[in-house]
C-alpha cells in the first residue's frame, strides 16, 4: 500500500481560490527591531496576514494595516477570571481593526517549560466556551481550534477536548504545527483532514529543522507549492522569520542571515528571487535559543517546535 503522503501528492489537486494564503509567524527581535520592516517592505509580497501568539498587534505593525492581524488566545490557567481575550478582540474591532479570524490555544498538550500552554482538555473547553465560542456565534469571527503538537498525543488531546466541550466548541479550522520531512508532513495533514473532514487547515508553524541547506530549500519549495495547490489548506505561515544565528530550528531554516539579509528561503517567501545569501550559525557553534522557547524531539524522529 502506498503511504498516505504519496496518495495525497498523486491526487489531482484543485487549485486554490484567489484568497491569499501566505502569512507571517512574527517573532520580533529586541536586538534587531529594524528586521520587522523586512516583512512589509518587499514589493509584490504575497503576505497578507500575521500572528504573534498574542491578543494585540505587534508594536511594529500597530498602525500598519497591510497585513491583517490574527489574534491568538495563547493559553489560560484555572485561576484566571473575566474574559480579557474576548474583550480585547471586541475592543479592537470597535476601534476599526479588521479581525475576521482568531487562533485558539498554542500547543495546550505541551508543558510550560518547553513553550506549550499546558492546558488540560477540560480547562481548555471551559475557556473556549467563555472566550472563543461567543466570538464565533455573536460576532461572526472564524475561530481556529487549539494548535496541538505534531504528534499522536496531539490527536488524543483534541479528541478529549471535543469530548469535554460537549458540543459547545465549534472551530472553523484546524491549525497545524509540524517539524519534519515532507512525507511526514503530508501524512500528518492527511490524518487531520481524514479526522476532521469538514474543517479547513491552517499550517501555522512548519519547518524542517537542522538539515543541510539544499535539503532545507527543497523541502520549503515542495511544501509551499503543495500548500498553494491544496484547496482545503487555506492559510500557512512558515516558522523562520528571524536571523540564522538565533534560530533554534537550525540556521538553514531561517529566512534571514546572521546579518539580517534575506536568505533564498526568505526572499522566496516574500515573492522574490534567490539571493544566494548563505545563513550561518552563531559563534557558539550552534543556534542560540529564543528566550522562553525550546525545540524538542518527540517519537519517530519528529521535530516539534513548542
Amino acid at each position: 500500500m502506498l503511504p498516505l503522503s504519496t496518495l495525497l501528492v498523486a491526487l489531482p489537486l484543485v487549485l486554490a481560490t484567489t484568497a491569499p494564503k501566505r502569512g507571517l509567524c512574527h517573532v520580533p527581535s529586541d536586538d534587531h527591531p529594524t528586521d520587522d520592516t523586512i516583512w512589509t517592505a518587499a514589493p509584490n509580497s504575497p503576505l497578507t496576514w500575521y500572528y504573534n501568539y498574542k491578543s494585540e498587534p505587534s508594536q511594529a505593525y500597530a498602525s500598519d494595516h497591510s497585513l491583517q492581524f490574527i489574534p491568538m488566545l495563547w493559553g489560560a490557567s484555572a485561576t484566571d477570571t473575566g474574559t480579557p481575550f474576548l474583550d480585547s478582540v471586541r475592543a479592537q474591532r470597535a476601534a476599526g481593526r479588521n479581525i475576521s479570524h482568531v487562533l485558539g490555544f498554542n500547543e495546550p498538550d505541551g508543558w510550560h517549560s518547553v513553550g506549550g500552554s499546558d492546558m488540560p482538555p477540560a480547562l481548555a473547553a471551559s475557556v473556549w466556551r467563555a472566550q472563543l465560542e461567543p466570538l464565533r456565534v455573536d460576532d461572526g469571527i472564524k475561530v481556529g481550534a487549539p494548535a496541538v503538537m505534531g504528534s499522536p498525543d496531539g490527536f488524543i488531546w483534541l479528541e478529549q477536548w471535543f469530548s469535554e466541550c460537549k458540543g459547545g466548541c465549534n472551530p472553523d479550522f484546524i491549525p497545524v504545527h509540524f517539524y519534519g520531512d515532507f512525507e511526514a508532513l503530508a501524512n500528518h495533514i492527511g490524518q487531520i483532514m481524514g479526522t476532521y473532514p469538514g474543517l479547513d487547515v491552517w499550517v501555522t508553524e512548519w519547518a524542517y529543522p537542522r538539515k543541510d541547506l539544499e535539503t532545507t530549500k527543497g523541502f520549503f519549495n515542495t511544501s509551499t507549492e503543495w500548500f498553494d495547490r491544496m484547496e482545503n489548506i487555506t492559510r500557512y505561515s512558515y516558522f523562520g522569520a528571524f536571523r540564522s544565528d538565533v534560530s533554534n530550528v537550525g540556521p538553514n531554516a531561517a529566512m534571514l542571515t546572521e546579518q539580517g539579509k534575506l536568505t533564498d528561503i526568505g526572499s522566496w517567501y516574500l515573492g522574490g528571487a534567490a539571493t544566494n545569501n548563505a545563513p550561518k550559525e552563531g559563534g557558539a557553534g550552534r543556534a542560540a535559543r529564543f528566550s522562553g522557547w525550546a525545540l524538542v524531539v518527540i517519537g519517530m524522529g519528529m521535530w516539534v517546535w513548542l
